[in-house]
């Protein structure tokens, strides 16, 4: 080989060496270069996800990037709180499960009184010595009080808040195996206005004891799952004609009743039902087929559920979403019970809960008022 082709080769090796090092030179600046904005997508969310709405707010002003992400996961809707009643004294324990925070405060206006559901961030509570039936916000101390009722059952649902012109206060109570009576009051009214009704279909349990509110309309279901129907326009009652969600045989074994609960969202009415160590199954009521059909995925809705009073949310953090969350702490009240429908598994792992050796009446979720972070 000539001198001069060894010369070339070699400019030329140099020539690559060079560019390979300031290649490398570049790579390692465009690293140092790089900032938490730079962050992938799914991680980003999953941080963001975690922060409160205080944090998700300044984190949205680091830059356009952030701010998309910081919208999309922001917490339009207050986690709704578990609320426990005490067996005795007048400290209430209220849980916050996206923050995993416990407080308590005491309310000795409760004091004697049970809850039979909540609206608004508002309590509906019944004195059984005294008949007394109230309305109570734990986060303002506001009472109104209705007229008194003889409660055999504190199964009540109700249809807005009772600051609203369009509060009902609805209640149903067994008579007979075909008889119900259905009562009905609200806020200013001076007494409870009650009808006994007769279930129309053969062969339906008259103990209903899932109340919701839904586009204008009480929905019951009862024991064995058969939905009834009140319209407080007309005061008619009727049963439909909807055969009841299907469930395993091993669902209905002792005390399954209570691992059952109902909600409205958005217009539309869900039911879940949980047994032991069973995943729990989700039904949405099918308005157009009459049917109940099983849900595999929540579509991002969460749900929170308890005996008393169950609530959904579209608008919380990707880590909550397709998730049923259920009126129960574990490991010292650190960790709330859910169900992941993605996962197909209850968080904490192996946390399921017998709902058939629970007070149903123990706990209860409530809704606090917007961008509420703790007690005074």
């Amino acid at each position: 080989m000539s001198g001069k082709k060894r010369r070339r080769l070699k400019e030329l090796a140099e020539t690559t060496a060079d560019k390979q090092a300031i290649t490398n030179a570049e790579k390692a600046v465009t690293l140092e270069l790089q900032s938490w904005s730079d962050l992938p997508a799914e991680l980003l969310e999953l941080i963001m996800s975690c922060l409160t709405l205080e944090e998700n707010i300044r984190a949205s002003a680091v830059c356009k990037r952030w701010y998309s992400v910081a919208i999309a996961t922001r917490v339009v809707n207050q986690t709704p709180w578990i609320m426990f009643f005490p067996k005795v004294g007048d400290t209430y324990e209220f849980y916050d499960p996206l923050q995993r925070e416990t407080y308590c405060i005491d309310l000795p206006e409760l004091c004697g009184s049970r809850v039979c559901s909540t609206i608004d961030g508002w309590l509906l509570l019944y004195r059984p010595r005294t008949h007394r039936v109230f309305f109570f916000n734990p986060f303002t101390r506001e009472s109104i009080k209705l007229p008194r009722y003889e409660m055999s059952y504190q199964i009540v649902s109700v249809s807005a808040a009772p600051t609203s012109a369009s509060c009902i206060v609805f209640t149903i109570k067994h008579i007979s195996p075909t008889v119900v009576a259905i009562s009905t009051c609200h806020a200013g009214a001076t007494e409870w206005t009650t009808v006994n009704h007769q279930n129309r279909l053969p062969f339906v349990s008259s103990i209903w004891n899932k109340l919701v509110y839904c586009n204008g309309l009480f929905y019951c279901l009862s024991l064995t799952g058969w939905l009834g129907v009140f319209d407080p326009d007309d005061r008619s009652w009727d049963v439909l004609s909807i055969h009841p969600p299907k469930c395993p045989e091993n669902f209905f074994t002792k005390n399954w009743w209570k691992g059952k609960f109902m909600l409205e969202h958005q217009g539309e009415l869900f039911v879940i039902y949980t047994c032991s160590t069973e995943n729990p199954i989700v039904f949405k009521l099918d308005r157009n087929k009459l049917v109940w059909e099983e849900m595999k995925t929540l579509d991002g809705m969460t749900i929170f559920a308890s005996f008393l009073s169950s609530h959904g949310r579209n608008d919380l953090p990707g880590i909550m979403r397709n998730n049923v969350f259920f009126s129960k702490v574990r490991f010292y009240g650190k960790r709330c019970i859910s169900y992941s429908l993605d996962d197909c598994r209850y968080y904490p792992r192996k946390q399921y809960h017998d709902w058939g050796e629970q007070d149903p009446f123990e706990s209860i979720w409530i809704v606090p008022p917007q961008n509420f972070s703790a007690f005074s």
